[in-house]
């Protein structure tokens, strides 16, 4: 059985896309280390980044772009997202096991795992490859805006992050319908 695993990485951030991965592993090619992307280093998800996109039968990413989000919410977003991932996928999965506690609504058998990527291998090589790309697309939209230091704090509400946007005034990347920056916004 061919089962793919999804997970999101950027719901709570204030900038940039959501970001979905889904990944198909091969049972005869394991990756040794696979974790939840938030309990490993930014080294080791750097380097089962590279080893997962070879090692698995595999693999696509799947984003909603920050004006998707302020149109259909950051919920509906995430799933458009994680069916993107899937629908790329160039293997079509038996079944789709996705980290949280919601399924979207799409063709694909499937089951929502709590806590997925601590525990389902799939989901954890997911969780990988939408963290380093995300946080890849944070280091270049700092290479772009320096002065908001995207690299340190990725989009997140941080202390910096606030005093940044209330300093600078929100970018185009900035998702308009979360609440600090529609404040600024005067929406």
């Amino acid at each position: 059985m061919r089962i793919a695993g999804v997970d999101e990485v950027g719901r709570g951030p204030l900038v940039g896309s959501v970001v979905t991965a889904a990944v198909i592993l091969d049972p005869e090619n394991p990756i040794e280390g696979l974790a939840d992307s938030k309990k490993l280093s930014e080294t080791k998800r750097n380097r089962l980044f590279p080893e997962i996109q070879e090692k698995a039968l595999c693999w696509a990413l799947g984003e909603a772009s920050p004006a998707e989000i302020d149109t259909l919410n950051i919920y509906q977003a995430t799933m458009l997202a994680m069916t993107r991932a899937v629908a790329a996928l160039s293997i079509t999965p038996d079944f789709v096991k996705v980290d949280g506690n919601k399924v979207p609504n799409w063709s694909w058998p499937a089951e929502a795992i709590v806590k997925g990527d601590l525990t389902v291998p799939e989901i954890s090589a997911a969780s990988i490859l939408a963290k380093v790309t995300r946080d890849r697309q944070m280091l270049e939209l700092d290479a772009r805006h320096p002065e908001f230091g995207f690299a340190q704090h990725k989009g997140y509400p941080t202390k910096l992050h606030l005093e940044k946007l209330q300093q600078h005034g929100p970018l185009t990347e900035h998702r308009r319908s979360f609440k600090p920056v529609r404040i600024l916004l005067g929406e």
